[in-house]
């Protein structure tokens, strides 16, 4: 197996020393969270990734019910590369049952996690959408928890998760700093919503990573349009699903327009989109290298942008996804 194409830009993480492909595997459709997907889908999509140069793969228990972390683990252990070739960042507190951020649950969940993934470490553990739990407790109980863990050797790096920004704010405020290596943002880098940016210099004050996650604002930008529980307002959905079909008509794909928009920002280590065949694999990191050799599509990129002018940065409430 040939070690990862030196074409796919890697990114420094904050302060961890680590270096991410700018483009992030997102396991969680490999948990058959969006449709079935074969293990031999699976396996050939961890390699086919792997081989173009991303050597990043994001997971949690609670994707398809721990059914990702196997699959990933799965395709990871297919490389048959050295461990140190590949970055792995899984999470806790969120499982199928609900949501448990007890440094008991936390402790126990690395383990359970650690054999899903058949390794003796992961590089990042991040506590699961934390706006769902008391923040007083992931700040008091479960990162104290997870330094432990750090202290043990079964993860290397600690971070935290979820939709509303504010969280991340509340907790860096009230840890020590260079406690919480990384975080992961989801929906807030996107051509539709962008208010992530507004965070990024406080975040790199705190030496604190970013990875974005979600390029595609769960299914907006796509020419399919989102899934049926997608909680965006019919407003937002009527805007998206009217600037995809203008690109259509231009001959251009708003998912790869969407995709190198959110690529374009160095300050953020990695974006992870979702993909569960070799063909996904290729075209995001098809995106990743055309942005590279050829810059943005400014004119299609402003087009798109004049579309979702009015419903620009409009969220929606942080709900428990459907799967």
């Amino acid at each position: 197996m040939a070690y990862p194409h030196p074409n796919l830009e890697l990114r420094p993480l904050g302060n961890t020393g680590l270096k991410l492909s700018c483009v992030g595997f997102g396991a969680s459709p490999l948990g058959s969270v969006f449709g079935p997907v074969s293990e031999h889908d699976a396996i050939s999509s961890v390699r086919e990734a792997f081989r173009l140069g991303i050597n990043f793969f994001d997971t949690s228990p609670y994707y398809g019910g721990t059914l990702s972390e196997k699959m990933l683990g799965q395709g990871l252990k297919a490389l048959g590369v050295p461990r140190n070739q590949y970055i792995v960042s899984t999470k806790c507190g969120r499982y199928v049952e609900g949501f448990d951020f007890s440094a008991e649950r936390v402790t126990k969940s690395i383990d359970e996690s650690l054999a899903r993934l058949q390794l003796d470490y992961v590089d990042i553990l991040q506590c699961h959408d934390i706006e769902f739990g008391s923040l007083d407790q992931i700040v008091n109980e479960t990162i104290p928890a997870l330094r432990k863990l750090k202290e043990a050797g079964k993860i290397r790096f600690i971070g935290i998760t979820g939709l509303p920004l504010g969280v991340f704010t509340y907790v860096l405020d009230r840890v020590p700093p260079g406690t919480v290596d990384v975080i992961l943002s989801y929906c807030r880098y996107s051509i539709n919503d962008s208010t992530l940016a507004d965070l990024l210099p406080y975040l790199k004050s705190k030496g604190v990573g970013v990875i974005s996650a979600s390029p595609l604002a769960m299914g907006l930008l796509t020419e399919n349009g989102p899934p049926e529980w997608h909680p965006a307002s019919p407003e937002l959905k009527s805007a998206c699903e009217a600037a995809a079909a203008f690109c259509k008509e231009k001959g251009k794909n708003i998912s790869k327009i969407a995709m190198q928009y959110s690529l374009s920002n160095k300050d953020i280590s990695s974006v992870l989109v979702g993909m569960n065949s070799v063909r996904q694999v290729e075209e995001n990191v098809s995106a990743a290298t055309e942005l590279a050799t050829f810059g943005k599509d400014q004119e299609t990129l402003s087009e798109v942008e004049a579309i979702l002018i009015p419903v620009k940065n409009q969220t929606w409430p942080s709900g428990i996804q459907q799967s």
